[in-house]
């Protein structure tokens, strides 16, 4: 069976991914604009595909120096999960910060 951490660790790495190698190329290409709504709807959707699941329960989540509850380790692991694929985007696609 999987572990609720793997669950959330896959979700989310499924829509890091979707978003980095196929909507955001399509629809906000260098654009830092679009690249940053199009990343807020994303991270929202993750929370909530998260917390349909995992509201109110009382599963801890274990991150490795602490535990945490659903959305903060969605939150967290979203956040470590994102950041490599969004520096490998932005060289590859020349995103300049304004």
């Amino acid at each position: 069976m999987l572990t609720p951490e793997f669950i959330i660790l896959l979700i989310n790495a499924i829509i890091v991914g979707l978003g980095y190698l196929l909507i955001y190329p399509k629809v906000a290409g260098s654009d830092i604009n679009k690249i940053l709504v199009n990343d807020v709807i994303a991270t929202c959707c993750a929370l909530i595909i998260a917390g349909s699941v995992y509201w109110g329960s009382d599963i801890t989540f274990n991150a490795i120096i602490t535990t945490l509850d659903w959305f903060w380790f969605s939150l967290i692991s979203y956040a470590a999960i994102e950041i490599p694929m969004m520096l490998w985007y932005f060289n590859k696609h020349n995103v300049q910060w304004r």
